[in-house]
């Protein structure tokens, strides 16, 4: 992950042992931690154990680290999450009782899709997104509508990157991935056909601010055998509209300010 400055405070330190989880990591040694981290093995320790010690770092039974309960309760606290959360979810819920399939609610922040909601059942295909993760967004249904709709800029900037590859299906040559954003726009609504994960597709549909732009994005992820996505799109739209227009009665809430069109990686 890069070497750290020797000069850096230990909040900043600590910061970045909680920073060395993600979804791929949800579990780490105290050796892992310290290499993720660029950090002496000596500092981490006692870093990881002053963090245990306040319930922001848990041990598994295996001796392994996860994220503790403490944050989880601070994280609850944050208002743009839980407003967004609490807008889309009645919509969520309609559309899952209509499809019983994975419902997704995301934004766009910085570089990548972050998950605000999602909704699942025993009969939807297994997915790696949680609420509150974060996934590229070229692979994704959602993340596919937000950098389609993202300005002119940010999807150059966007494809300039590495692309990574999730599967041996995943867009990962710029000019290909800037053709399928230009249909995207113009048919109103993204496909996935296992980009992000072996067995899944998705359909999701922008939802729209009352000037045009896209503020979030709502999806659903289907197993690869029911994949006739384009039978979704109706309601998806009908669903997302609602939503739009609950969050038009919220100008005051903080998420018109959360999409950033970074010109560089955050």
């Amino acid at each position: 992950m890069g070497t750290r400055g020797s000069g850096r405070s230990v909040t900043s330190r600590a910061l970045d042992l909680l920073g060395a989880f993600d979804v791929g990591h949800p579990t780490l040694t105290l050796t892992e931690l310290a290499a993720r981290c660029a950090m002496p093995l000596a500092t981490a320790h006692r870093l990881v154990g002053e963090l245990e010690a306040w319930r922001a770092l848990e041990r598994t039974a295996d001796n392994r680290y996860q994220i503790g309960t403490r944050l989880w309760e601070i994280g609850l606290l944050s208002p743009f999450p839980r407003r967004l959360r609490e807008i889309a979810m009645p919509f969520m819920q309609d559309l899952y009782e209509r499809s019983k399939e994975n419902i997704h609610f995301a934004v766009r922040d910085g570089h990548d899709a972050f998950y605000i909601a999602k909704i699942t059942g025993h009969r939807a295909v297994p997915i790696i997104s949680r609420d509150g993760s974060r996934l590229p967004m070229h692979p994704t249904g959602v993340g596919k509508v937000l950098l389609a709709f993202a300005s002119a800029e940010f999807i150059e900037t966007y494809c300039a990157r590495p692309l990574g590859r999730c599967t041996r299906h995943t867009i990962v040559e710029a000019g290909r991935l800037r053709r399928e954003l230009a249909i995207t726009r113009e048919r109103g609504y993204a496909l996935t056909v296992e980009e992000m994960t072996l067995g899944s597709c998705s359909v999701a549909v922008p939802v729209l601010d009352t000037d045009g732009s896209v503020k979030a994005a709502l999806g659903v992820v289907v197993h690869s055998v029911r994949r006739n996505l384009a039978r979704y799109v109706p309601d998806l739209r009908s669903e997302a509209a609602k939503i739009a227009e609950v969050m038009s009665e919220h100008r005051g809430d903080p998420y018109p300010g959360f999409v950033h069109d970074l010109p560089e990686e955050a």
